[in-house]
Formats: C-alpha cells, structure tokens, sequence
C-alpha cells in the first residue's frame, strides 16, 4: 500500500516536473515559436500559388518553392516601399536639427486648440502646459530612440530572414513534415492524421483568403475618405492603416490613432477651427464607418466560415496568445486555435468538451 503510494507520488512529481520543464523550453525559444507559426502562416497563404507553379506550370517543387518565395519576398519589399515615403515624410522633424522645429509646431497646434476650446468655456491651459512639459522632455528623448532604430533594425533583419528561410522548406517539404509527423503516430491515427491536414488546410486557407479580402475593404474604405479630403499620403496611410487591422482589438483603436494623427500633422500652419479640426474629425467619422462595416459584415463572414467558434470563444484566445507571445501573439491566435480544434475533433471526438467546442466544425 505505502509502495503504491510512494509510486503515485513519484509519478505526480515527475508529470509537475515535465510539465515545468516543457514550459521553461517553451518560454526560453518562444521567438523561435514565433518564427514557426508566421512560416507556417506565410506557407499556407502562399499554397495556392506553390500548387499553380506545380500543378500548372510543371514546375519542379525546389523551383516552385523559390519562385513562390522570391514573390514573397517581392511583395515584402513593395510593402515597405510603400511605407518609407511616409516615414520620410512625418519623420522629417526627428532630426536633431530641427527638433525645436518639432517642439514650436506641437505648441501651436496646442495653443490653437486651446482658442478653440476657450469660445466654450473651457480652458485647458493648465492642462497644455503640462502637455508642453511633456512633450517637452518627449521630444528631447527622440535621439536616444533613434538610437535603438538600428538594434530594432537588426532584429527584424534577423526574423525576416528567419522566416523566409524556414517557409522555403514549409513550401518544399511539407509533404514530408506530414509524413514525418504521421510516422510519429500509431497506425491506428493515420487516417485520422491526413484528414486533420486536409481540414486544417482548407479552414485556415479560407480564413487567410478571408483576412486579405478584410483588408482590402478597409484599404479601399479609408483611400476614398482621405482621398477626398485631401490628405497628404493618403495611400500609403489607408493601407498602413487597414493592416493595423489584423491586430485584433488593439489594432483599430492604433489605427484610429494613427489616421488622425497624420490627417492632423497634414494640415500644420493651416487654421485649426476651420481646417484642421473639421477635416480630422470628417476622417475619424469615415474611419469609424468603415469599422463598423467590418465589425458588423466583414469579420463575422470570415469567421463563420472559417474558424465558426463563439465571439467570447474568439476573445479568450485572442487575449491568452497576447498574454503569451504579446501581438504576434494575438494575430496567431485564431489561426492556431482552429488547428487545435481540428485536431481535438478528428482525435478526441468523444470528449464532451471537444464535442461542444468543435460542433460547428
């Protein structure tokens, strides 16, 4: 009986221990988790194209993959083509030569909206000359922070190339990441295995088809609003903007920031109550338009045919995988959570949570 005992004790240790050490290795290469799950990502979006070079073209697969990567690679560098205008043209006053340029621009817009204030009784003067001070020390640490651009630089250096290099050999080898993976198996779980593949494909290829349609509305909403309006930038803001919005509830509220931020430092020198104000809050009314076109059609449309789980369901997640691997975190949650529930229903079919949670599926 002690024996027993004993044994079951031991036992509990050792399960506490491995589970311990499981998440120290979890913790400890969690950027190299990270890598995984975007070159996952990035193959399974890029699929259909390695399959029309394959399937279409008769490409070999080492050509098909190298081609398929080099028109990521291609897509990449239009992207951030795109963005150096305007990080050019709004970064122009972070120069140390021109930061009291900086500072005198940021006080007039302050003391012009304090005047404006003032015609309704109500005096933030007070207020400014904190934000001033503010500010103040803000602008002053602007060296230091460009200073860091160059490690930043380095690391994102280092994780793209990461990346690509491991989505190479996800296009190339996936059949025999499968096949490596189904061996693991016994033979009873094969069959079970190549249809977790096939549904976890086919769910996360529509959900990611979804996600570029989502962002394509958006980009088009938010072009059309600043367009109009006659905002500097206005392409390169709408599309920095509409891909904020993969950032699930973080990322509106940063891209509402963000466009009247810039709507705002577009229009400098002119009068605030008659130009500034208005055009800002014209973008802001569009911005919120076009959220809750997406809020209210786009997302639910994506989501019911892809992920079909629970808007609280969606929500815990979201918020788990930030807490875990803060935003990359929160934009692979979904995705990563519909392949466990594939998993979970194909394996575990018989568990009464699982049945619950994966119904829809």
């Amino acid at each position: 009986m002690t024996s027993d005992f004993s044994n079951s004790i031991l036992k509990t240790i050792l399960k506490i221990a491995g589970l311990s050490l499981l998440i120290y290795v979890v913790y400890k290469v969690h950027i190299l988790i990270i890598y995984l799950l975007i070159a996952s990502i990035l193959s399974l979006i890029f699929r259909p194209v390695f399959n029309f070079f394959t399937h279409k073209l008769k490409f070999n697969i080492t050509l098909a993959s190298i081609v398929t990567l080099l028109l990521i690679i291609l897509i990449l560098a239009g992207l951030i083509s795109l963005l150096i205008p305007l990080v050019l043209e709004q970064g122009k006053n972070l120069s140390l030569l021109n930061v009291n340029a900086l500072e005198s621009k940021f006080n007039l817009l302050l003391s012009e909206l304090n005047n404006y204030l003032i015609r309704f009784n109500l005096n933030i003067e007070d207020s400014i000359i904190n934000v001033e001070e503010f500010s103040k020390q803000s602008i002053q640490a602007i060296p230091i922070i460009l200073n860091s651009v160059g490690g930043v630089l380095g690391s994102f250096t280092l994780g793209l190339l990461s990346v690509l290099f491991i989505t190479f050999f996800f296009l190339r080898d996936s059949i025999k990441f499968e096949k490596w993976i189904i061996l693991l198996l016994p033979n009873t779980y094969t069959k079970r295995a190549n249809k977790s593949f096939r549904e976890i494909n086919n769910l996360l290829s529509r959900y990611f088809l979804g996600l570029i349609l989502q962002i394509t509305i958006l980009f088009i909403f938010y072009t059309i609003i600043l367009l109009i309006l006659g905002v500097e930038d206005a392409i390169v803001i709408a599309f920095l903007c509409s891909l904020l919005n993969l950032i699930p509830y973080i990322g509106p509220i940063v891209g509402f920031i963000v466009i009247t931020t810039l709507t705002m430092t577009s229009y400098l020198g002119s009068d605030f109550s008659s130009v500034i104000l208005p055009k800002t809050i014209f973008v802001g009314i569009g911005y919120i338009v076009a959220q809750i076109f997406d809020n209210f059609l786009s997302q639910p449309y994506i989501f019911s045919n892809s992920v079909k789980s629970h808007p609280l369901e969606i929500f815990l997640v979201i918020i788990s995988g930030g807490f875990l691997f803060g935003v990359v975190g929160m934009i692979i949650a979904i995705p990563l959570y519909t392949a466990f529930k594939v998993i979970g229903k194909v394996f575990f079919s018989e568990n009464k949570l699982v049945k619950k949670l994966t119904k829809n599926l």
